[in-house]
Formats: C-alpha cells, structure tokens, sequence
C-alpha cells in the first residue's frame, strides 16, 4: 500500500486498513477449492493481525514467536486436511500414510515444545479467519 501525504495524519499515526483486502483471483481456472480455502485463510490473518507491531524490546520475541507458530499452525492444519483427502481418495501408499502420519506427529510435538518455549497457548494460536471460523 503506497502512502502519500494527503493520506498521512497530522499526528503521524498510519491510515486505517481497509476492512476488507480485495478480492484473490484466481491464477488460473483450474484453482482448487483448497488454494481458495488457504488464500481466504491468509487474507483473514492479515485482518486479524494488528495495524501497527509493538517494538516493547520485552515482549517482541513472544509477539514474533506468536505469528510465526499461527501461521505453521494453520499451515499444519492445511497439510492435514490435504493428508485425509489424499488417505480417502485412495492416492497414498501404506508407506506414505505411516510416513505423513509420522511427520505430522512430530511436528505437533515440536510445535507443543516451541508454545512451552515462548509461554503460548493453544488458545494464543488460535485467531479467528473470519467466514472459515477460528483456527483451531
């Protein structure tokens, strides 16, 4: 978004977002409702994150470990989604099945040890995505 002066404030603060971003079009006409859902996704993050990122040197690694486990988060539940599909659809081996549910294991275990870390919760991770509902 470019800023010039006719939209900067008087006591320097940043013009309000637009409430909604525009509309995602599609790259191609052969989009799946997947990349849909996830575009739709990422736009609500955008939404439900703040205009402005507090700097207090105390808090930034919590605020910054904060976004990058939501969006692994939703990035998570994106790969799990498309991992049942997958298993439904009849497109995986027993291998890749025992491998996928493998991965996916121990990175909900690490993502349980990284919001250990930094002091988050669940509920932390769990922003709303607007028509899709809450995250978790």
């Amino acid at each position: 978004m470019n800023f010039d002066r006719s939209t900067a404030m008087s006591d320097d603060r940043l013009p309000e977002r637009p409430a909604e971003p525009p509309a995602v079009a599609s790259a191609s006409p052969n989009t799946s409702a997947e990349e849909d859902v996830a575009a739709a996704a990422l736009h609500a993050i955008a939404r439900a994150l703040p205009d402005r990122i507090n700097a207090d040197p105390e808090h930034v690694e919590q605020g910054l470990a904060r976004l990058v486990l939501t969006v692994v988060e939703l990035l998570r539940e994106v790969l799990e989604h498309q991992a049942i599909r997958r298993m439904d659809g009849g497109t995986l081996t027993d291998a890749e099945i025992e491998r996928l549910g493998l991965a996916l294991f121990k990175l909900n275990q690490r993502m349980d040890e990284l919001k250990s870390i930094f002091g988050l919760t669940d509920e932390d991770l769990n922003i709303d995505l607007g028509p899709l509902g809450r995250l978790r």
